[in-house]
């Protein structure tokens, strides 16, 4: 039986469901759109638009491996407050990030779509700048959304970049001090693995971010953000859906997770995540040695200890967030 949305709702409560349904709509139906605008205008008299375009994605096609183009007024909008406290998401400071330092953060857990990493990291509305002045936070993503007209534009207003390696060694190396990139490290694998209740991480096997740390000597941050996986209902996908997901995922690294959550107008079904909150906590930098040619047994040893200061992480917070106290971290 459908439960539906009180009829008189809060304006304020209106409006962070806007704001949600709009981060929403430019993730999943934006990317696709801009598409279709560009082709659709070399079909019109305005076909110059699509031209003059191809002309400025030429000239700027390096700026995502370098650094994006993050904008201070993007990041501050009203919308990404409501969005906020839609949830709420909340970000906790547990230590000082010296603004003379480059910072490797990684992101746990992916969850499905990322909220808390998008949240904290490509907007201002939990207050990162203000708790950690003189940081400017990026946060990495799939290349293919950085070759889609006008929607590259636009995403990398909020500080998002490319995942490569390249990328992520330009900001750590020639983009001077006090920038931050924050990775997703389970990626794809870990947001088919998500569902309520779970604390698996995909990270057993994850060791770029490891070796690029070492190379640049990036101080290592554990970020984890508690209740990012509590925000859809996970169902076990057809065997069709499977195997096309699986195609897509091996062809472009992308993949449609089988989820749902609540609707706008009532909360039964739907692609909108549930109301809960979600709370990011950043965790107690690592002193990483500059090393240009780390060796396995280096990344090795390094990535254990990463591991032992995540779970610590965890630990001493999880009761605070409704974990129970006999769940721990699992990696896989």
């Amino acid at each position: 039986m459908v439960e539906f949305a009180p009829l008189f709702v809060p304006l304020e409560r209106r409006l962070q469901t806007f704001a949600v349904l709009h981060w929403i709509f430019c993730f999943m139906v934006l990317p696709p759109l801009c598409l279709v605008v560009f082709i659709g205008l070399l079909l019109t008299r305005f076909w110059f638009f699509s031209i003059l375009y191809l002309i400025w994605l030429y000239l700027d096609q390096n700026r995502p491996w370098q650094g994006g183009s993050p904008n201070k007024v993007v990041k501050r909008w009203v919308i990404w407050k409501y969005m906020k406290d839609y949830f709420p998401i909340t970000l906790v400071k547990t230590t000082e990030l010296d603004p003379s330092r480059n910072y490797l953060a990684a992101f746990h857990p992916h969850g499905l779509l990322s909220v808390g990493a998008f949240t904290n990291m490509c907007t201002d509305s939990t207050g990162f700048s203000s708790l950690f002045p003189g940081i400017c936070p990026h946060l990495t993503t799939i290349n293919i959304y950085f070759w889609i007209p006008f929607f590259r534009d636009y995403i990398m207003q909020g500080g998002l970049v490319s995942s490569d390696k390249e990328s992520i060694a330009y900001m750590l190396s020639r983009k001077g001090s006090g920038n931050l990139v924050a990775i997703t490290v389970g990626g794809i694998r870990e947001a088919l693995k998500t569902r309520p209740g779970a604390n698996k991480l995909v990270l057993q096997n994850r060791k770029g971010f490891i070796r690029l740390a070492l190379m640049h000597g990036a101080v290592l941050v554990p970020i984890f953000s508690f209740g990012d996986n509590e925000l859809y209902a996970k169902t076990s996908p057809g065997f069709w859906w499977k195997w096309f997901r699986d195609q897509l995922y091996k062809k472009i690294g992308l993949a449609i997770p089988f989820f749902y959550g609540r609707g706008v107008f009532q909360y039964s079904f739907g692609f909108m995540p549930y109301r809960r909150p979600i709370t990011t906590v950043v965790g107690k930098p690592i002193e990483v040695p500059k090393i240009p040619h780390p060796s396995q047994e280096e990344v090795d040893r390094l990535h254990q200890h990463y591991l032992k200061e995540l779970s610590n992480l965890f630990e001493t917070h999880k009761l605070k967030y409704n974990i129970p106290k006999d769940q721990h971290l699992e990696f896989c």
